[in-house]
This record gives structure tokens, C-alpha cells and sequence, in this order.
């Protein structure tokens, strides 16, 4: 399956354009942090990352489940159902542990990338350009800012991952400046 396949699968089940911008930076941030630990699978990693969120905009009380069988009628890949829908690890229903390091980054950045990109629009730039860890790692502290994003599942997944929690979300930070200066 290629990335254009996949976000033609993702765009069919999503409409509203955050949860598609969602799934398109995930996507991006997979891929960059493929380009260094895993190149030859690049694309492999974003199209995770695209259809990781397939459920979510329509069936919000069944994500990670309903996205299997989704995905499944769509003709993905079992390796990829597998991989897309393990990030719900803890959080959902979801049959599927990540096990695999692509796994446990997808993991631990699904939640990251929404609090950095909350973070983010916060600032007067509105921007991850001008972003310094320092500033994440202060919003990361307040529990109230962004709550939704699980703090636990992002430590959990860089504890997975065997990184520091600094590393991964400095990381984090570098793949959301890639994936927005490519989309400017």
C-alpha cells in the first residue's frame, strides 16, 4: 500500500479538516523519525501514521477497534491494521499491543503531536518554527494545558521506546518543524 492509497482510505472516513491535519502530521512525524532509524521503510511508517486516526471522526467510542475492521474492508494489510491501531494500546479496546519500535513510536507521538501542536497555537507565531523544547517541556508539566493529550502514554511509550523523555519530545518538536516547513 502506498501513502496516496492510504489517504485516499483516511480522507473517505474523515472530513473534518483537523482530525485530516491530525493524521497527515503523525503521518510526517512517522516518516521522519523512519528517515533516521528505518529509511528504506519510509513510507511504510507514514502510512501507518496516516491511517493510524481511520475511526476516529465516526466512531470515537470504538477507536482502534472499528478502525480494524474498517481498515480490513479497505484491503489493508493485517501487518498494517496491526501497527496503525496499537497506538490505542491502555486507552481503547484495541486487540494489539505495540511491539515493534515503529509500534511504539506511533505510540508515544500520537499524543505528543497534540500537545506540541497545542502548545504551538498558543504561541503568537502560532508556529513549532520558533518552538524551543524548554517551552514544551513547560506545557508538559501543566496538567490543565492540553488535557486531553495523556502524559502517562508518552512517558509509557518513551519508556517503550528505551528514550529519555526529553529525547523524544525534542525529537517530536524537530519532526513537526520538518512536516510544517514541507507543507508551507
Amino acid at each position: 500500500m502506498n501513502l496516496a492509497q492510504a489517504e485516499a482510505i483516511m480522507k473517505k472516513y474523515n472530513q473534518e479538516p483537523f482530525h485530516i491535519q491530525h493524521n497527515q502530521i503523525v503521518s510526517g512525524v512517522m516518516g521522519y523519525f523512519a528517515s533516521k532509524h528505518d529509511p528504506q521503510n519510509e513510507e511504510y511508517w507514514r502510512v501507518v501514521g496516516i491511517l493510524h486516526d481511520t475511526d476516529f471522526e465516526q466512531y470515537p467510542e470504538a477507536h482502534c477497534v472499528k478502525g480494524v475492521e474498517l481498515l480490513q474492508a479497505e484491503g489493508v494489510p493485517d501487518d498494517i491494521i496491526k501497527a496503525a491501531m496499537s497506538h490505542g494500546w491502555g486507552l481503547t479496546e484495541t486487540p494489539y499491543q505495540p511491539e515493534s519500535f515503529m509500534e511504539k513510536v506511533l505510540f508515544t507521538v500520537d499524543e505528543l503531536t497534540g500537545l506540541i501542536g497545542a502548545a504551538a497555537l498558543m504561541r503568537p507565531s502560532k508556529s513549532t518554527l520558533d518552538m524551543e523544547l524548554s517551552s514544551v517541556k513547560k506545557k508538559f508539566k501543566d496538567k490543565k494545558f492540553a488535557a486531553g493529550c495523556s502524559r502517562d502514554t508518552i512517558r509509557k511509550g518513551a519508556e517503550m521506546m528505551g528514550w529519555e523523555l526529553d529525547e523524544v519530545i525534542n525529537e517530536t518538536l524537530l519532526a513537526m518543524r520538518e512536516v510544517e516547513k514541507n507543507a508551507n
